[in-house]
Order: C-alpha cells, then structure tokens, then sequence
C-alpha cells in the first residue's frame, strides 16, 4: 500500500467521521485523531457490510481516492458505530 492511498484512506475517515458526529450530535469531544479513528473504523464496518449485502463489489478499488460509494458506506458504518459507543457508554 502506498502513501497516497494510505492518505486517501485516513482523509475518508476523517470525513465519514466528521458526517457521523454532525448526523448524530451529542457530548463526545474527541478531536481529530478520534474522529479519524472513528471514521476508519466505520469504514471497515461499512465496508463489510456493503459487501455481504452486495452493495459494493470485492474488488479492491484500485490506487484511486475512495469513491463516493465509499464514502457513503464509511458514514453509515461510523453511525452505526458511534450509536453503539453512545449505548455502550449509558
């Protein structure tokens, strides 16, 4: 893997991240690092939910920035995500 995709990955966590916490606003303040951790993590769950359900392909997407098809299961999977961790915190 190289640095552009590694970069291209990290920057669609950070925005799937971003989406997740104005989707679902509360008291969490965690800064960059968690948003992008957030936003990393639900891109796997979203991304291997996509995939179960035939959304997105098994292919990997190539040396291409992440699609907007990406992007959108990235952010449903940092949703998912964060209300689990808002759950769990009750």
């Amino acid at each position: 893997m190289e640095l552009n995709e590694i970069l291209g990955w990290v920057l669609l966590g950070l925005f799937s991240g971003l989406i997740a916490q104005r989707i679902m606003p509360g008291g969490e303040r965690g800064g960059c690092l968690l948003t992008i951790g957030l936003g990393i993590t639900g891109a796997f769950i979203g991304g291997w939910i996509a995939r179960h359900v035939g959304y997105l392909p098994a292919d990997p997407p190539g040396p291409n920035m992440p699609s907007l098809r990406s992007l959108l299961t990235a952010t449903v999977g940092s949703v998912i995500l964060l209300a689990a961790w808002k759950w769990l915190k009750r």
